[in-house]
């Protein structure tokens, strides 16, 4: 017989989703949750259901009370007893109270170190590369301390205690050693990650966890229609302008940058456009009842040659609800959407309009494509939600005509057979290649189809036959000849991040089909181009790319020629 906990638990699980179907749905959900605080549940699974449900009233309330109730219940949950009997079994979780085990890049390794570096430690038993840290140790050590790195016989894992400060951890201890040194920064991070290093972060009501994730402030939008809603016309909707788009302050915006990292390593994971976030280029975008986006852009560093990246959270009623990675150029984008656990199975298709008007609105984008590990291609999690037929209803097609050709039988056995379901083999062949969405006219040339490898490879070709092993040196000629065929003279006294953009495109200005010929305007123009891709927000580049009509044409030049052994 279930117990009187678990019986709660079943009816709140039944009506937690329920809006506008009766009244006294808040009230009912408010009773449910107030016998559940009292009561001990015997399961974890059952723990982390009533984890997930808080988390979800918070976001979607039916109203005050609700709302009250669920956050009462979240700001306490680390002091559940069942949750501490359960904390092994709920390991990676993200729930305060538990562990989280993940091997993190270098950039997020050093943000928990130096954000909660008690909380953190190295899984030695999981670390397969013991021997490589070993060898590294003389990296770390002092010149005075040789000696004993020479003729004494300690496992790393002994160095590393040997050399920590005694209120350190041992990971607290490496990830800032490493990050101290003054090497290049790109050389610290690229020895940090060939260690992988396995790492144990205990979450708790001051860390990061999914327990507490909320942003600051806003007004709260009370849910009381019904969560799932009709499939939207999908073009209509990407047609449909956001409410407001609105710059933060930097202190807001290092808030929003700091709760997509703790939203992405209490899930396991690690992205780059969090890690290298920005917190000088957020911007809110206003979707309307209680939906907003918060766009992260990267810190210049950090950002791509030629695509301009940006990171995304979803909010609902300020509670992160899953995430967008957004990569565009030529008026294209490439979008990778993720909406969590938690909050799936309702209105995502509304939500998804959302992010195509968000952005078409700021990065000008009249074609959408979806890359095949998005559509299940390599991804079993894809395959079994069935992601490719997601994107399928909404109006995204395939440019290969053999996955048309299939796509076209699957559709006829769905007629005619009840409850047909394509299999996981069929919908990876029609996850194989990219699926796209155009607002305007037919292009040919956009990501998913343009060849980003034929440009480089083009500076490759011209570095190689000019200055061969020279290549520090080739950046340096380049910038200063590319500086004197655009008519710059003075391109060292540009802001830092601005002269590194002058660098690294200088090897690729420097092969512009047709550049004699611009005119003095054009040439001008050029130069903002590049200084933008160093400067504050990297969605002005694009803005200035595709203003610049020639630049566009040069560029798919180069991406069209054939590159050499091709």
């Amino acid at each position: 017989m279930a117990s009187r906990a678990e019986t709660l638990l079943r009816e709140l699980d039944a009506v937690a989703r329920r809006f506008g179907e009766g009244e006294g749905e808040g009230a009912r959900k408010v009773e449910l949750l107030q016998g559940l605080k009292r009561c001990r549940l015997a399961k974890a699974g059952d723990v982390l259901r009533l984890h997930d449900i808080l988390c979800f009233l918070r976001a979607l309330p039916d109203d005050g009370d609700v709302l009250s109730t669920a956050e009462e219940m979240l700001a306490s949950f680390h002091e559940r007893s069942d949750l501490r009997k359960h904390r092994s079994e709920l390991e990676g979780s993200g729930i305060a109270g538990t562990d989280v085990r993940f091997t993190f890049f270098a950039a997020m390794a050093r943000w928990l170190a130096e954000g909660w570096g008690q909380n953190l430690s190295i899984d030695w038993e999981a670390f397969e590369k013991k021997e490589l840290l070993a060898e590294r140790l003389y990296l770390l050590g002092l010149d005075a301390e040789t000696p004993g790195l020479d003729h004494r016989k300690l496992t790393a894992r002994g160095w590393i205690d040997r050399f920590k400060g005694p209120q350190e951890t041992d990971a607290e201890f490496l990830i800032r050693c490493i990050g101290a040194q003054r090497w290049d920064a790109t050389v610290r991070d690229v020895l940090y990650d060939e260690l992988e290093l396995p790492l144990v972060f205990r979450t708790g009501p001051e860390t990061p966890s999914r327990t507490s994730a909320r942003l600051s402030g806003g007004r709260v939008a009370f849910q009381t229609e019904p969560w799932r809603k009709p499939r939207p016309d999908i073009r209509a909707e990407a047609r449909r302008p956001p409410r407001s788009i609105r710059s933060v302050d930097r202190r807001t915006g290092q808030e929003i940058v700091d709760l997509a990292r703790g939203a992405m390593m209490t899930r396991a994971r690690d992205l780059d456009a969090f890690a290298g976030g920005d917190p000088d280029d957020v911007r809110i975008v206003d979707c309307g009842g209680g939906l907003e986006f918060a766009l992260i852009g990267s810190k210049p560093e950090w950002r791509m040659m030629l695509e301009c990246v940006y990171g995304w959270m979803m909010f609902q009623n300020r509670v992160p609800i899953g995430y967008v990675l957004s990569s565009a150029f030529l008026r294209s984008s490439e979008i990778a959407f993720n909406v969590f656990d938690t909050w799936r199975g309702g209105d995502a298709a509304h939500i998804y309009g959302r992010v195509l008007a968000t952005t078409r609105a700021v990065f000008g984008t009249e074609t959408f494509t979806i890359y095949p590990y998005q559509l299940g291609y390599g991804n079993p999690e894809g395959l079994e939600s069935g992601s490719w037929w997601f994107y399928q209803k909404l109006g995204f097609r395939a440019r290969d005509p053999k996955v048309l050709a299939l796509m076209e039988r699957e559709l006829g056995r769905i007629r005619e057979r009840v409850g047909y379901r394509s299999s996981p083999e069929t919908l990876e062949k029609l996850a194989r290649h990219n699926v796209y969405l155009e607002l305007g006219r037919h292009r040919k040339s956009v990501i998913g189809t343009f060849r980003f490898d034929r440009v480089g490879l083009a500076v490759t070709d011209s570095i190689a036959e000019r200055f061969g092993h020279r290549r520090v040196h080739a950046e340096r000629v380049l910038a200063d000849e590319v500086a004197s065929e655009l008519g710059v003279r003075a391109w060292r006294s540009f802001p830092a991040a601005e002269r590194k953009a002058w660098m690294h495109w200088a090897p690729l200005v420097a092969i512009l089909p047709g550049l004699d010929r611009w005119s003095a305007a054009e040439r001008r123009a050029l130069v903002r181009v590049i200084r933008a891709k160093g400067g504050r927000r990297e969605s002005d580049y694009l803005r200035l790319f595709d203003a610049h009509p020639k630049l566009t044409r040069s560029i798919l030049r180069l991406s069209e020629k054939p590159a050499r052994g091709e």
